[in-house]
C-alpha cells in the first residue's frame, strides 16, 4: 500500500498504471487528477484539464465560453489546502470535445466511474434536484447518456438514459439515489453500470465497496450519447451552468467496463487513503 500511495502522490500516468493491479488499467478511459495536468490562466482558473490516460480523443477537457455572457465565467478555480489540490466548480464545466469516444458506455460496454468530491451548498435557481458533477448526455432529443448528480439538499444520485423515452425519471431513465452528503466533507463516490444486452445492474457506492443503492437499466444498443463534461451533465450551450454542481473535484476516473467487486474495493481503498480524500 505504501508504494501505491507514493506513486499516486508523485503523479505520472505510467507509474500509476504500474502500481495498480494490472486489471485496473484495463479499460481506463479517463484519469483527471487535480494535482497534475492543469493549464491555468492569470486568475488561477483552469482552462484545460489533461486526462492522464486513455485515447488521444479523450485527452483534453477544456473550458468554453459558448452561451456565456461573461468571458471566462465557465472556468473552475484551482484550490489548494496543504497537500490537497482540487478544482472548485460553481456553475462551471470543462468539456471533452470528442462526440463519440464515450458512446459505448450505455450501448452495452458498461462502465465504472469514481470521483473524489467535496460538495458545497447547491446554488438556487437551476433545475430542481439536478446539480451534475459529470455527464455525457446528448444535448437534445431524449438526452441519452450517463450523469452523476446531487439533489438540491446534496443527496447523491446517478443514472443512465437509454434514449427510448424522455422521462425524469422512468424505467428507461433510472435515478439511483444514495445518502445526503455533508457540505464541506470529502467523499469517494462511485457508480457501476453492467455490460451486456437486456437489463443490467446500475449501482452507487460511497466510500465503501458495498453498494448503497442499486437499480436496473435497459440497454439500448442504438443509444447515442455525446460529449463528456465535468462539472455539468452535458454540453449545455443554451443555458450553461443551469444544471451544474457546486463543489470540488479532486479526482475523476472512468473505465469503459464494469469493475469487479475486488477492483472497486482496491480503487476506493487507495483513494480514501490519499491526501485528496481526507
Amino acid at each position: 500500500m505504501r508504494k501505491l500511495l507514493l506513486v499516486l502522490a508523485c503523479g505520472g500516468a505510467r507509474l500509476v498504471a504500474e502500481a495498480w493491479p494490472a486489471p485496473l488499467a484495463e479499460g481506463l478511459l479517463v484519469d483527471l487528477d487535480a494535482a497534475r495536468g492543469l493549464t491555468l490562466d492569470a486568475q488561477s482558473r483552469v482552462t484545460q484539464w489533461t486526462n492522464q490516460v486513455g485515447p488521444a480523443a479523450a485527452r483534453d477537457f477544456v473550458g468554453q465560453d459558448k452561451g456565456r455572457k461573461v468571458p471566462g465565467s465557465g472556468l473552475p478555480q484551482l484550490v489548494k489546502a496543504g497537500t490537497t489540490s482540487a478544482l472548485s466548480f460553481r456553475a462551471q464545466e470543462l468539456l471533452c470535445p470528442d462526440e463519440k469516444i464515450f458512446d459505448g458506455l450505455i450501448k452495452g460496454d458498461g462502465c465504472t466511474w469514481v470521483a473524489v468530491l467535496k460538495p458545497y451548498a447547491q446554488a438556487k435557481g437551476g433545475l430542481k434536484d439536478v446539480n451534475s458533477f459529470f455527464g455525457n448526455l446528448r444535448n437534445g432529443g431524449k438526452y441519452e447518456g450517463i450523469w452523476g448528480c446531487l439533489d438540491d439538499d446534496n443527496t447523491l444520485w446517478w443514472g443512465a438514459r437509454n434514449g427510448l423515452s424522455f422521462g425524469r425519471f422512468d424505467v428507461n431513465n433510472p435515478k439511483v439515489a444514495g445518502p445526503k452528503l455533508e457540505v464541506g466533507r470529502r467523499y469517494v463516490v462511485a457508480g457501476r453500470l453492467g455490460s451486456g444486452v437486456g437489463e443490467v445492474a446500475i449501482e452507487l457506492f460511497v466510500d465503501e465497496p458495498k453498494a448503497v443503492a442499486a437499480g436496473r437499466f435497459p440497454v439500448n444498443p442504438a443509444a447515442d450519447a455525446s460529449k463528456l463534461a465535468v462539472g455539468q451533465e452535458r454540453d449545455a450551450t443554451q443555458h450553461p451552468g443551469f444544471e451544474s454542481f457546486d463543489g470540488e473535484i479532486g479526482r475523476f476516473l472512468l473505465w469503459g467496463r464494469p469493475l469487479t467487486d475486488a477492483e472497486i474495493k482496491a480503487v476506493l481503498d487507495s483513494l480514501r487513503l490519499t491526501p485528496a480524500a481526507k
